[in-house]
C-alpha cells in the first residue's frame, strides 16, 4: 500500500476510525516487571522522558495491546501481553519534587509528560532478544534496530503476532 510509513504502522488522525494498535513497552524487571503488573492489576506507565516515546503514549487508546518487554535484564526479552486501560494523561511524577522523574520545567497548566494505564492480559513464555532476532517477521522491527533505546514504540500487527506466537510455541 502506498502512503504508509516504511515500517508499516499508521498513526491515528483526529476524527478517523482507528483499528486497535499494538505496542511494545520496556521496563526493567528489577524495577517493575510483568509479575509486578499482574500483582497490582493495573499501573500508570510513569517516567517516560523522551519526546518521541511520549508522543507514542499520546497515541495509545484503551484496548490497544502491548508486548511487555524486560529491558536491561540478562537476557532482555518479551515477558507478557498487556493492554491499555486508560489513555494518556499527565504523569503526576513530573510534579513531585521527591520523584526521580520530577521535571521542574513542566508546567501543571501545560504538562510536558504523560502516562497511560496498563493492565496485564497474560504472561508469555519468555522470548529472549536473541530468539526475537531469529523471527523473520521482526527483521525490520524498531526493537531490534541498532542503537534503538526507545522505551515505548509501535509494533505492526505482524510483529506483535510473531512475538506472541514465539512465546506460545515455547509452551508446547
Amino acid at each position: 500500500m502506498s502512503g504508509l510509513p516504511p515500517n508499516g504502522w499508521v498513526t491515528a488522525r483526529a476524527g478517523t476510525v482507528r483499528d486497535m494498535a499494538t505496542w511494545l513497552m520496556k521496563s526493567e524487571p528489577e524495577v517493575f516487571g510483568y509479575d509486578d503488573l499482574v500483582r497490582v492489576g493495573s499501573e500508570g506507565w510513569d517516567g517516560v522522558r523522551n519526546y518521541q516515546a511520549r508522543n507514542f503514549l499520546r497515541e495509545m487508546q484503551p484496548g490497544d495491546q502491548v508486548i511487555f518487554y524486560h529491558s536491561n535484564a540478562k537476557p532482555p526479552g518479551a515477558a507478557g501481553i498487556a493492554r491499555i486501560v486508560r489513555g494518556a494523561e499527565p504523569d503526576p511524577t513530573q510534579f513531585d519534587p521527591e520523584s526521580k522523574y520530577y521535571d521542574p520545567k513542566s508546567d501543571p497548566s501545560d504538562p510536558r509528560w504523560d502516562w497511560v494505564t496498563v493492565a496485564p492480559v497474560r504472561a508469555l513464555e519468555f522470548v529472549s532478544v536473541d530468539e526475537l532476532k531469529q523471527i523473520p517477521e521482526l527483521a525490520g522491527c524498531r526493537l531490534l534496530a541498532t542503537g534503538n533505546r526507545l522505551s515505548v514504540m509501535p509494533l505492526t500487527a505482524a510483529e506483535f503476532d510473531a512475538i506472541v506466537r514465539a512465546g506460545d510455541a515455547k509452551r508446547r
